[in-house]
């Protein structure tokens, strides 16, 4: 329970009307769940205006409105408060009503297109396996150290992500690390955070469904970066050159990493096989289980980070050598014909032709590459006959299926990603809608030494059909076929 006028501190406020002295015991922006002594943010979306359902909050219990346009008629023994931005609002008071729990944990967010479930993971192993209790918030599961929690959204609303926090600290968590998304920094989700530190990992076509435009995909990113304090670290990979964009108006402290480029922190791969990678950092070599450049840019991050959070150099690169990789980031099995069939979440045109590129590079030339992949429905569609091009032009055979079509029929999203297709590409590949039929006729066009990758759900137990989430996982859909070594 909180008293209205210290929640409302720093949040924007342009207008009072009633008392500041009533205790507020719930912040709700779904009037659906308003109960008795709440108060009720209304936020003007896409889709609905939280102000339509102002009076129905107040009758459900709501006893405080918070609103950018206020109403026509006044309801006694109910406060209004307006505000510039009712989103910034909602995270500001959230902050305020659980005692602002981000600056009693060190936090860290890492944004960009690819990598950010990878690196908040691998952090959220690597400080655990350094003996501490830590959080963190993803795409695939928020965790109190072991206390997992349903993960609905990469980054979930202001209120969840503060209540999370304080309930890390209060299990005497000492990090979390959280990723951070594009929707979630328009929508101000994060607003008021004290992050100790942000990582930018790469910046390529994606989400432009919702931004529209890639200025406005890099506008969006960038805010995170723009709000730091002086006394935080701003983390970019140097190798992609947004990373000069994200830090031009920063207040913290710049630090970079690549395996190219010239950076604070810095990698190269000296040996790469599916079994693993030899890697050198800042002049030490270390053996992982991940591979490909991707995941040489995604550790080196992990571990500028540990650095930057003041651990031992020898003690962070022993700990990231033992790191497993992240469900559905480069899953592998084998069979004992030598075949190798891979699940990853490249679900972008710039991560699957990461994933695609080290395939390559691995089995050179050994062995016929075939790709399973689709593109999701109700999302952006520029990018589908990009995917399309990607795998046809980097596979031997390319499988085009669906993903998770959601509302949309997937012949005509299959449809899309064959406008990339040129003449050539065309001869080397098969549509077939149903998924579990594609994985599988893969799966019996693969021969000894040949390799299989299943790309675009990755960590996704489920297929979207028509809002309804039907079980399904790629990974289990190929051990059904292939019955790998140890079946």
């Amino acid at each position: 329970m909180k008293l209205l006028k210290d929640l409302i501190y720093k949040a924007g406020i342009e207008e009072v009307v009633g008392s500041t002295n009533v205790a507020v015991e719930k912040i709700c922006f779904d009037s659906r769940e308003v109960e008795e002594f709440a108060m009720f943010v209304a936020i003007q979306g896409g889709a609905h205006d939280g102000h339509e359902h102002i009076e129905k909050a107040i009758e459900a219990g709501a006893n405080t409105i918070v609103c950018e346009v206020m109403p026509d008629h006044f309801f006694q023994k109910v406060s209004y408060v307006k505000v510039k931005d009712s989103r910034t609002a909602l995270a500001q008071i959230a902050c305020n009503f659980y005692d602002n729990p981000s600056k009693d944990i060190s936090l860290v967010g890492v944004t960009g297109t690819n990598g950010k479930t990878t690196i908040s993971s691998l952090c959220y192993q690597l400080f655990k396996s350094l003996g501490y209790k830590v959080g963190l918030i993803s795409t695939v599961r928020n965790l109190i150290h072991n206390q997992e929690l349903q993960a609905s959204h990469t980054t979930p609303d202001p209120v969840s992500i503060n209540a999370l926090l304080r309930d890390m600290v209060g299990f005497g968590c000492s990090h979390c690390f959280m990723e951070v998304s594009s929707h979630a920094l328009d929508q101000k989700r994060t607003y008021g955070l004290d992050y100790d530190v942000a990582i930018f990992s790469n910046l390529s076509h994606d989400h432009l469904d919702y931004h529209e435009t890639f200025d406005n995909y890099i506008a969006a990113k960038k805010i995170l970066f723009d709000g730091l304090a002086e006394d935080a670290f701003a983390l970019v990979n140097i190798d992609d050159f947004h990373s000069e964009v994200m830090v031009q108006n920063t207040k913290a402290k710049v630090k970079t990493f690549g395996l190219r480029g010239a950076s604070d922190f810095k990698a190269k791969i000296v040996e790469n096989q599916f079994s693993g990678m030899q890697l050198q950092v800042d002049g030490q070599e270390l053996w992982t289980k991940l591979i490909g450049d991707f995941n040489a840019s995604n550790l080196l991050a992990v571990y500028a980070c540990g650095i930057l959070l003041e651990e031992d150099q020898l003690e962070l690169l022993t700990s990231i050598s033992n790191l497993k990789t992240v469900d559905g980031r480069f899953e592998y099995i084998k069979t004992e014909q030598n075949i190798t069939a891979i699940v990853d979440y490249a679900h972008t045109p710039d991560a699957l032709k990461n994933v695609l590129k080290t395939i390559n590079s691995i089995r050179a030339g050994q062995g016929k590459l075939i790709s399973v992949v689709g593109c999701g429905g109700d999302r952006d569609k520029l990018k589908r006959p990009e995917m399309a091009k990607l795998a046809a032009s980097l596979s031997d055979k390319v499988i085009l299926t669906s993903d998770n079509p959601r509302t949309e029929d997937p012949q005509v999203i299959i449809d899309d990603m064959k406008k990339g297709l040129d003449a050539n590409m065309k001869k080397k590949h098969l549509s077939i809608v149903d998924r579990r039929e594609a994985i599988r006729t893969a799966c019996s066009l693969a021969q000894e030494n040949d390799i299989i990758l299943v790309a675009g759900k990755g960590h996704e137990k489920y297929q979207d059909i028509n809002g309804v989430k039907n079980h399904f996982d790629d990974l289990e859909e190929l051990n059904e076929a292939l019955n790998p070594i140890g079946e």
